[in-house]
């Protein structure tokens, strides 16, 4: 996090550039790109552009700084969670996303996105309290009001320092990381002890398959459309005539054949047409349940000889 004593918004600018760049380039030589770290990045950068889509319907800085006291007092559990999105000035946005874009990668990519977006959020809720905890810590034990208690910030930094913890649990070699790591070990003891899935991966899991339901049926339907026009048909018995959307039945030996045909894949003979003639046949055969039984003996020879 970005700590300023007045809560002013500093100045900087000219490096939005480069973390598009860096970003486009470090996903396109990826053979599958994580979605939740993408989503991440771009909902960092968005409120800190602010375009005028979406000015109206998020909170100025001013109102989400994170500051203890404040959250404490009045309550304000927006300043807790929507702190973390909110940056000062470009080279505060660029290094945290551009830290986020390779951590990101590489948690996703080996958690894969429900337990990775599971993982960000409690991270999100972990870091902030734990700050919050001992800055009202040092208050109450140390009188320490000026710092911490007082101060205000914003980014995603807190956030960054927990999943380099859990990075560094999954790698062989060990590098150290120094500040808000507290919220990091803390994650990995309950998730060690926790043998399940954690409820925030479940619930994600789960909103997945809500939002996804739709394109999850239309391509059913499409799967669905393509065998049914593709495949060889069936034999069946009983009802004559239309056996369902694009397939017709052969009122001779009752074999289902695909609606884009007019001739009986099994035994030749023409679909049926309302006046009981048959497309391929005249009127001296005006039923082609009249044909004789060795005629469709010799019509099936005929037709896969």
């Amino acid at each position: 996090m970005a700590n300023f004593g007045e809560g002013r918004r500093s100045g900087g600018g000219g490096m939005l550039p480069l973390l598009a760049l860096s970003a486009v380039a470090e996903y396109y030589r990826l053979p599958w790109k994580p979605p939740v770290t993408a989503s991440l990045i771009a909902a960092n950068t968005l409120v800190y552009l602010r375009p005028a889509f979406i000015d109206s319907l998020i909170p100025h800085i001013s109102e989400v700084w994170f500051n203890p006291n404040l959250i404490l007092k009045h309550k304000d559990l927006k300043r807790l969670f929507l702190s973390a999105f909110y940056h000062v000035n470009e080279p505060h946005l660029v290094y945290n996303m551009m830290s986020l874009l390779w951590k990101g990668i590489k948690l996703e990519t080996s958690m894969g996105s429900s337990e990775f977006a599971s993982m960000v959020f409690t991270l999100i809720g972990m870091s902030q309290g734990v700050t919050l905890l001992l800055a009202k810590s040092l208050l109450v034990f140390f009188d320490y009001r000026r710092a911490y208690y007082h101060e205000y910030a914003v980014g995603f930094s807190g956030v960054l320092f927990a999943m380099k913890v859990v990075l560094n649990a999954q790698a062989e070699d060990y590098s150290s990381v120094y500040g808000g790591i507290l919220a990091g070990i803390l994650y990995m003891k309950l998730k060690v002890s926790y043998s399940g899935s954690d409820p925030v991966t479940v619930a994600v899991r789960g909103v997945t398959r809500v939002v996804t339901w739709p394109l999850r049926f239309l391509n059913s339907l499409v799967r669905s459309r393509r065998r049914r026009i593709s495949g060889r048909g069936r034999v069946g018995r009983g009802q004559t005539g239309i056996a369902g959307p694009g397939i017709w039945r052969c009122q001779s030996c009752t074999y289902d054949n695909s609606g884009w045909i007019s001739v009986c894949e099994m035994c030749g003979s023409g679909r049926a047409r309302g006046n009981g003639w048959s497309v391929n046949q005249g009127p001296e055969l005006s039923s082609s349940n009249d044909l004789p039984l060795d005629e469709l003996r010799r019509r099936r020879v005929e037709r896969f000889s």
